[in-house]
């Protein structure tokens, strides 16, 4: 019976362990390679925080700062799920229980992914950045990479509806 007690206790501790790896690249402000042991490559998306994307204001900011934070250093993470192109979804430790996504959006490089998380202090922090005018901060029209994103992707489909429709008018008069 203790046995059981003690497998039902420790249960959530192996679920949720942390693992460990070593920084070998960093794709952008919130996504990170890892190398773990037996040369495995792990791809993560740091939890809770969206990063501004390469061609954003920004982006290049974030993927910097999160490459001197913990380019070729090793980290702890604990993946929380795993998104829709496959990739985990962690939350990503440094320097001792320092927590990378809190540490992008109280420099005022990410935002709070406040639709994935329930953490309301990391909103607490982003509007303390805000109100500092910290990194993306400073840009008063500052676009949430979401919206960026979006706005991508009609502009893609746009451009995919202007090309099909020209391509019909070209065959109706041929």
């Amino acid at each position: 019976m203790k046995r059981l007690m003690l497998t039902y206790l420790l249960f959530p501790v192996f679920l949720f362990s942390q693992t460990t790896g070593k920084v070998i690249k960093i794709s952008d402000g919130d996504t990170i390679t890892l190398l773990l042991k037996g040369n495995q490559q792990k791809k993560i998306r740091l939890a809770e925080v969206d990063c501004p994307e390469n061609g954003q204001a920004f982006g290049k900011n974030a993927k910097q700062f999160t490459s001197a934070k913990v380019f070729g250093k090793t980290v702890s993470f604990v993946e929380t799920t795993t998104d829709r192109y496959g990739r985990s979804i962690a939350k990503v430790y440094y320097d001792d229980g320092k927590y990378l996504s809190k540490e992008l959006i109280r420099a005022g490089l990410g935002w709070w992914y406040f639709s994935y998380s329930k953490d309301a202090s990391l909103g607490q922090i982003q509007e303390s950045a805000k109100r500092g005018k910290i990194g993306l901060w400073q840009d008063i029209n500052a676009i949430a990479p979401w919206e960026y994103r979006k706005m991508k992707r009609e502009l893609r489909n746009k451009k995919k509806i202007e090309v099909a429709k020209t391509r019909a008018k070209i065959r109706e008069v041929a």
